[in-house]
C-alpha cells in the first residue's frame, strides 16, 4: 500500500473528522470568549474601578507589561475552563459511575489458603506459597 493510500484511509476515519471539528468549534469558541471578556467583562470591571481595565499597563526600564491584557487572558481561560468542566467532565463523570454502577460485580476467583492466608485460585487443590493440602471449592 503506498503512504498516500495509507494517508487517506488515516485522514478518512471517523476520529480524525470528529478530531477536526471539536478542534473548530473550540477554537471559534474560545474567539467568542475571549471577545466576551474583552469587551464585556473587563470593561465593567473598569466602570467599578474607574479606570480602562484592558489599556492597564506599567513600564519598567524601558519593558512594558500588559497586566490589563494578562487579565483579559487569564479570566478567558478561566471561564473556558469552567464551561468544559460543567458540559463536558461532569456529564461524562456521571455517565460513567451511573455505567460503572449497573455493572455486576463478579464473583470472586479466589479464596484465602487457610495456613498462609495468602490468595489462591478456588478450585486449587495445594497452595502454591506454603504447598498446604486445601479441598477444591466449585
Amino acid at each position: 500500500m503506498s503512504a498516500i493510500q495509507e494517508f487517506k484511509d488515516f485522514i478518512s476515519k471517523g476520529n480524525v473528522i470528529d478530531l477536526a471539528v471539536a478542534f473548530v468549534i473550540g477554537m471559534a469558541f474560545t474567539a467568542v470568549v475571549t471577545a466576551f471578556v474583552a469587551d464585556l467583562i473587563t470593561p465593567l470591571i473598569g466602570v467599578a474601578g474607574h479606570f480602562n481595565f484592558s489599556a492597564w499597563k506599567f513600564a519598567i526600564r524601558g519593558s512594558t507589561f500588559l497586566l490589563g491584557s494578562f487579565l483579559n487572558s487569564l479570566i478567558s481561560f478561566l471561564l473556558i475552563a469552567l464551561v468544559v468542566f460543567f458540559l463536558i467532565v461532569r456529564p461524562v463523570q456521571q455517565m460513567e459511575a451511573r455505567a460503572k454502577a449497573k455493572k455486576p460485580v463478579p464473583p470472586p476467583s479466589t479464596r484465602e489458603c487457610p495456613e498462609c492466608l495468602t490468595n489462591i485460585p478456588k478450585k486449587a487443590k495445594r497452595c502454591s506459597a506454603c504447598t498446604a493440602v486445601v479441598t477444591p471449592m466449585e
